[in-house]
């Protein structure tokens, strides 16, 4: 529940703050100076609603570096060994799916990897020590390809597009709801603006659709999970080796990421509930790859 509550709280703490800085603007008066304006409320829904998702996607590679101090390995010189075959083999991948090769990068934690990055260009492949130490070659192979097909598949901009839609219409309904509200149960004529009931609607419905959006986004984040494993396969030429990966992942102890790169992880910690689960529970990720 803390970090159910924690996520919904950073998202309400971004709207919050961007809903004052309009309100500063004079944006939000002029909304309601002449009655509820559709159009203009849909397109100062979408600048609230996409801001911060396309902020967050911009600086998610140096983010992601801060967060979990994850070190980059300069390809032209690794320190080690596992350092210049984990750069050769995440390179190879990338190649396999046709795509720019990225950063790749370890950093100190429990059996986990994410990628990130706006661009398939220009993204971030990290591993964390805690799954070069438990896993062979084979199976580390299969995680990179995993996070090398979340980069191909595009899904780092997909979920921030579907982030910024579903934020739209969470403020957009909100407004919606908190004008019919202040207008028809407070008796609110708005010749003097909104009153009281307003505010407090939009702030209830705010909590209330950001928790329904959260579910949709969650839902959309474990199908790509799914299409991640499926690209591993490909990748691969088979799906035995996510197979065991994924087993061993399945006996081993829950890695958290960072809230902010949970998603992009080949693995999360159990959710409060599997409504808002970032991922597939593992027996069902092994039970898709063994189907397919």
């Amino acid at each position: 529940m803390k970090r159910i509550s924690l996520f919904l709280l950073t998202n309400l703490a971004v709207l919050f703050v961007l809903n004052i800085s309009m309100s500063l603007l004079g944006v939000g008066r002029y909304l309601h100076a002449n009655g509820l304006d559709m159009t203009q409320l849909l397109v100062f829904s979408a600048i609230i609603g996409f801001t911060g998702s396309i902020i967050s996607l911009l600086s998610s590679k140096w983010m992601a570096k801060r967060s979990t101090g994850a070190r980059v390995i300069n390809p032209e010189a690794p320190q080690s060994k596992t350092e210049a075959w984990l750069v050769n083999t995440v390179h190879q991948l990338a190649d396999r799916a046709g795509i720019g090769h990225p950063e790749v990068a370890i950093y100190d934690g429990a059996p986990n990897a994410f990628a990130t990055g706006a661009f398939k260009n220009d993204a971030l492949v990290a591993v964390s020590t805690g799954l070069l130490e438990t896993m062979n070659e084979e199976e580390v192979t299969a995680v990179l390809g995993h996070e090398v097909a979340h980069v191909a598949n595009g899904d780092m901009v997909t979920l921030t597009l579907i982030q910024g839609v579903v934020n739209t219409f969470v403020v957009f309904l909100a407004r919606v709801v908190g004008y019919l509200v202040d207008s028809i149960v407070f008796r609110n004529n708005n010749q003097r603006g909104v009153g009281m009931g307003y505010y407090l609607t939009v702030m209830v419905c705010e909590v209330v659709f950001g928790i329904l959006a959260s579910i949709v986004v969650a839902w959309f984040s474990r199908q790509r999970e799914f299409r991640a494993d499926a690209g591993s396969a490909k990748l691969l030429g088979s799906p035995q080796p996510m197979i065991r990966a994924l087993t061993r992942l399945g006996g081993a102890p829950a890695s958290d990421l960072p809230k902010n790169f949970e998603a992009s992880g080949i693995n999360s910690a159990r959710s409060f509930g599997s409504l808002f689960a970032s991922h597939p529970p593992i027996e069902v990720r092994i039970n898709a790859l063994q189907n397919n």
